[in-house]
């Protein structure tokens, strides 16, 4: 989602400074247009930086056999470890 937002911003941005051509005295549009393509370029690294971050998963399986009725019995533990800094 965040990708998506940051080509959206860089889009509106490059069309208010390249394709508007309108002049208003309070505003500088072409201004604007530089402000939102760099966030939309700033949106989309920070985007790909969470993408890519490495996650780790570790699953560990038990398994055993019950002396008394000699049914094999099986427990699952999966743990998610947080990304090293």
């Amino acid at each position: 989602m965040s990708i998506g937002l940051g080509i959206f911003l860089f889009v509106i941005g490059a069309i208010l400074r390249f394709a508007l051509r309108v002049q208003v005295s309070w505003i500088s549009l072409e201004l604007v247009g530089d402000l939102l393509m760099g966030a939309g370029v700033v949106v989309v690294i920070i985007g790909i930086v969470l993408l890519v971050r490495k996650r780790s998963s570790v699953t560990t399986v038990h398994s055993s056999v019950d002396p008394a009725s000699g049914e094999s019995i099986a427990s699952r533990e999966t743990r998610v470890d947080p990304p090293v800094e």
